[in-house]
């Protein structure tokens, strides 16, 4: 079967590319920036009675509130999304997130109106999560189905990208926010960056309206009248282990995901002690850095393929456990940089590059939103959800980084075995109504025109 060319939609490459990444970008600059929250002033604002370690962990088990719902997201929007089209589920997606954000910035305090307080936050961060449950799958496919054949690593990693940018925004907002006096920031400087993503998703549904469906999902799905019922369930029906590896290649991508920038924030803060200002600008650098090499890992993956990229980043991951914590306990500025680098640029973006197009390749296109998002979204309530909470529940029951740095070891060896028995799917032709997929590494050789 040939594949259908990118670009039949009649709308420029740079339209397609901006709608998925601008998007995603704003969208992840709403969820991350509750991660940095909840590392920085939620304990104290809406956990005021427990002690600070406690308060902290409490604020980390909102965090993985929205995990929870994600699946169900997933699952719910998955399945709009190849019944009805990638477009108005990107729309939705966005608009959802939205909402919550900008409420959490209006939620009274627990000084306010006390238990009503973290309940509320709850409820906001349900909201968040559902609409995450799919997002990024949908500006994924979006990317991917209208990208080249032999580019699609490319461009399914502006998506990524557009994470990356997000968590840098969210960094930066809390950054400037903590120039302020503290009593300013803890009574109202911490709504604005809150505040400020009303006006990000202004913008981001302006992008998302004005551009057209995908080829792939209107030639090879709706023309051919592939929709399906229940396409979540067929997807774990009909590739149960491709499920399966896309559950395991999460445990490290998303759990050290989050744990470098969520925990390690918190702890570098925290327990080592660092000025809030420091740690900051050195994780802002690590982002910037991760932003040139979520890309180039992408397009790396194009060449010699998805698994061998995604194998390194996940070793890397196993190598970088123990380091991280020495060289971010010399309390030095320029090591704790580098290792917020090495964990971002390196750890995470040779994973996060070339998974966008390895996720999509791996499920049919009738099915392939539903299947994306659903184990996509089940592998982030297993890993990155847990995993700050789990962190810093570790740290307080040893009174050491020990075993954080084993528990990221466990996180990035699951995910090295799941990718090594999965398949390789770079040379595949998505637009095919089953995916066909080679079993070994793949060797550098011509691809098909």
């Amino acid at each position: 079967m040939t594949e259908l060319k990118a670009g039949d939609a009649g709308q420029s490459r740079l339209r397609v590319i901006l709608a998925a990444s601008v998007g995603s970008a704003l969208e992840w600059y709403d969820f991350f920036l509750y991660g940095t929250a909840a590392a920085l002033v939620f304990g104290e604002l809406f956990f005021p009675k427990s002690d600070p370690v406690v308060g902290t962990l409490l604020a980390f088990l909102t965090f993985g509130v929205g995990f929870v719902v994600r699946p169900l997201g997933g699952i719910l929007f998955g399945i709009m999304g190849d019944r009805y089209g990638r477009k108005p589920v990107l729309v939705a997606t966005l608009l959802m997130i939205g909402v919550g954000t900008t409420a959490i910035g209006l939620l009274p305090t627990y000084a306010q109106i006390g238990i009503w307080a973290p309940l509320l936050l709850v409820a906001m961060r349900v909201v968040q999560g559902l609409g995450a449950g799919a997002e990024y799958g949908g500006a994924v496919i979006y990317l991917v189905e209208n990208a080249p054949r032999r580019h699609r690593g490319f461009w399914g990693g502006f998506a990524p990208l557009g994470v990356s940018v997000g968590n840098l925004l969210a960094a930066g907002a809390f950054a400037l926010v903590t120039m302020l006096p503290r009593e300013a920031m803890m009574s109202w400087g911490w709504r604005l960056p809150f505040l400020a993503s009303f006006l990000l998703i202004v913008v981001g549904i302006f992008v998302r309206m004005r551009v057209a469906e995908t080829p792939v999902y209107t030639e090879a799905v709706v023309a051919r009248g592939k929709i399906e019922r229940n396409p979540a369930m067929e997807a774990l029906r009909q590739h149960p282990r491709n499920f399966l590896v896309v559950l395991g290649a999460r445990m490290a991508e998303n759990g050290l995901g989050y744990f470098f920038p969520v925990f390690g924030l918190s702890y570098v803060i925290t327990t080592v002690g660092v000025p809030r200002s420091e740690a900051l600008s050195a994780l802002m650098l690590a982002f910037t850095i991760e932003l040139f090499a979520i890309l180039g890992f992408a397009a790396l993956s194009d060449r010699i393929g998805r698994r061998p990229v995604y194998l390194f980043g996940a070793l890397a991951g196993v190598a970088l456990a123990f380091p991280f914590f020495w060289m971010v306990g010399t309390k030095e500025w320029i090591w704790i940089a580098i290792a917020f680098i090495l964990a971002r640029a390196v750890v995470t973006a040779a994973m996060f590059g070339p998974q966008a197009a390895y996720f999509a390749e791996l499920f049919p296109p009738q099915r392939r939103f539903a299947g994306f998002a659903f184990a996509r979204e089940l592998g982030s309530l297993l890993a990155g959800g847990p995993a700050p909470f789990v962190a810093t529940a570790l740290v307080a029951a040893y009174g050491s980084w020990w075993p954080v740095a084993c528990y990221a070891m466990f996180l990035s060896l699951c995910t090295v075995i799941a990718v090594w028995i999965g398949p390789e799917t770079y040379r595949e032709d998505i637009a095919a109504d089953e995916p066909v997929v080679q079993h070994d590494l793949p060797v550098a050789m011509p691809q098909r025109a």
